[in-house]
């Protein structure tokens, strides 16, 4: 592994990539409950930022921003993590979320629509549209916390060493299961995903962009997760 004094860039890159960190901090800032500090955010990052330096190999392809930039959001989301303030009933209940529509899928042969799903779940559908809000509502929601099971640590399924968050992602194999699943996703939940992961909107943009209020995209964007979660987990099994 890289150190600070083998790498004789070390320096220039903490100091030319630290705006990135506050860059990065802001925008996942404006997605999280007010009790997320910013500071804590840019603390985590910059240590993200360290280990960037300090491990980048120019030789692997990628540039120095894109493999900083996962290393620092990584990190935010890991130190996120450390603090989850959602209730165990949440967790809970988003498992419940992701077995109906397995459940619902399973027995129609096609996408599951929230009246079905909510029916599966014996609930009204508000009920339902409240238990989507409130999944997303506490916790950011990240690819890899799709491989989660209730009880276990974020991204323990998931095949990596322990140089660091997100390492994982970069397991060829669960990209393409997760790229398949994104593909087989409703338009408009693929849309969501992409206009929040890929274009950076925040809900309230997207939410003009669709023609929708901002609960109603809080409510696709966590149907999305759920029903990914849902077509990944004969995978994750596999994995277990």
């Amino acid at each position: 592994m890289y150190t600070g004094e083998q790498n004789p860039n070390f320096n220039h890159l903490i100091e030319e990539y630290a705006p990135l960190v506050k860059r990065i901090g802001h925008h996942l800032k404006g997605r999280l409950p007010a009790s997320v500090q910013l500071d804590d955010l840019v603390q985590s990052g910059m240590i993200g930022l360290i280990e960037a330096a300090r491990k980048y190999e120019p030789s692997k392809g990628a540039s120095f921003e894109t493999y900083a930039g996962i290393r620092i959001r990584g990190a935010m989301l890991d130190e996120i993590r450390k603090g989850d303030w959602a209730p165990r009933s949440v967790h809970r209940n988003s498992r419940k979320i992701a077995d109906a529509i397995r459940f619902v899928e399973s027995q129609t042969g096609r996408d599951a629509q929230d009246h079905e799903v909510a029916s599966a779940l014996d609930m009204s559908l508000e009920e339902y549209h409240t238990h989507l809000q409130d999944g997303l509502g506490s916790r950011l929601f990240s690819f890899e916390d799709l491989l989660t099971q209730p009880g276990e640590r974020e991204g323990e399924l998931i095949n990596h060493d322990d140089s660091g968050p997100f390492e994982g992602l970069q397991s060829e194999h669960f990209q393409k299961q997760l790229a398949q699943a994104i593909g087989t996703l409703p338009e408009r939940e693929q849309l969501v995903l992409a206009l929040y992961y890929d274009e950076e909107l925040n809900l309230k943009e997207i939410g003009a962009v669709l023609e929708v209020s901002e609960s109603r995209v809080s409510q696709i964007h966590s149907q999305a997760a759920h029903r990914l979660r849902a077509r990944l987990s004969e995978w994750v099994e596999q994995k277990a």
